[in-house]
């Protein structure tokens, strides 16, 4: 079961409501938060607790700021397992909260989705390697102290030809330009650039030619966190909307009274108690199985959920959504939930290609 402690939000009770992501950050590594959303460490990095995940993000959530809660999913999904296969101390850094993290898969020389298409290189000569080329909207780069890069280490596009490397951000030949984006402010999202950077051979990280692979196998547990995320942040906003619908009145009669608003908000209830259902239901399929069709699942239901959900609710609000801090600005910002990690579109296809199997499974 998840920490009392964390399902109430206590842990982050003693943060600053202005508090910036490397100081959520921190106070979650110190308070053991971050090492205790993972039950077991292997070879091949960490085995989520899903229960413990989910209560982490929706306390970070319950703050409001979407890219520092972008930021700690990140992170704590995507890097950290992947940053438990090496065998130096910078996992333990950024466990502890003493810094944090970059995951820079997305590739300057390819759309995002287009993994073995990357043009970043890393050269490996004995004990020294040379990382060279480009990556973009890199979360948390602009305040990272290392960079997880995918590196193409031989040309031509077989699972085999890529690479984990871990880059210091002070090293010589790092250059981290901030995204021109006002858009989740808190998640500290960056280009970075990598121009001769040279390094020891205990920068690879895991086995060579195993970077596509490790990747593979722990990007599942951020499509879980995504659901999971989104979930929280529709509720909450479901929540909020409600408590506005009641006190709007037109013509002396609250908006909530209305029965088309109150279908029309039943409806986006039920998709987002599917939403939470499903990623209850799926969660240890995707951690202790490694399933990519039940990931999958979860990440179209992300996409087909939360906009819909977000658009009905900002436009309950009318005008009032355009403010700055209005919900048709989070509604720009939760776009992220249908491209990072996989565009919906791909998603279903995939979830096409299963169809067999869970028709079977529907059935039975």
């Amino acid at each position: 079961m998840p920490d009392t402690a964390i399902l109430d939000g206590d842990v982050l009770s003693t943060v600053d409501p202005d508090a910036g992501g490397a100081q959520v950050w921190q106070r979650l590594g110190s308070a053991g938060v971050l090492r205790d959303q993972y039950r077991q460490r292997t070879p091949t990095g960490l085995v989520a607790d899903p229960g413990r995940l989910a209560a982490t993000l929706r306390a970070v959530d319950a703050r409001g700021d979407n890219g520092i809660t972008l930021s700690v999913l990140v992170q704590s999904a995507s890097a950290l397992p992947i940053l438990a296969a090496g065998t130096g101390p910078e996992f333990d850094r950024v466990a502890d909260g003493d810094c944090e993290v970059a995951l820079a898969a997305t590739d300057a020389a390819a759309a995002g989705s287009d993994l073995t298409g990357l043009g970043t290189e890393v050269e490996i000569d004995g004990d020294t390697v040379r990382l060279d080329g480009g990556k973009r909207w890199v979360t948390t780069a602009t305040r990272a102290a290392y960079f997880l890069v995918l590196a193409r280490h031989r040309p031509g596009r077989h699972f085999t030809a890529f690479t984990w490397v871990l880059v210091p951000a002070d090293a010589a030949g790092v250059r981290v330009t901030p995204a021109t984006t006002t858009l989740l402010a808190g998640a500290g999202i960056g280009h970075v650039e990598f121009s001769g950077v040279r390094l020891p051979a205990s920068a690879v990280l895991g086995r060579q030619g195993r970077g596509l692979a490790l990747f593979a196998r722990h990007m599942g547990t951020e499509r879980l966190a995504g659901a999971q995320w989104a979930a929280a942040l529709t509720s909450r906003v479901l929540a909020e909307t409600r408590d506005a619908l009641t006190r709007r009145k037109i013509d002396g009669r609250a908006l909530w009274d209305h029965d088309s608003v109150r279908q029309e908000f039943a409806a986006c209830l039920v998709r987002v108690r599917s939403l939470r259902a499903l990623h209850e239901a799926l969660g240890e399929r995707v951690v202790a199985e490694h399933d990519a069709t039940s990931a999958a699942l979860l990440k179209a239901s992300i996409g087909l959920t939360a906009d819909e959900v977000l658009s009905r609710c900002a436009r309950w609000r009318g005008a009032d959504g355009f403010a700055d801090d209005g919900l048709q600005l989070l509604r720009a910002e939760a776009a992220v939930f249908g491209i990072g990690g996989g565009v919906t579109e791909l998603m279903l296809g995939a979830i096409a290609d299963g169809a067999g199997p869970l028709l079977e499974e529907l059935r039975s």
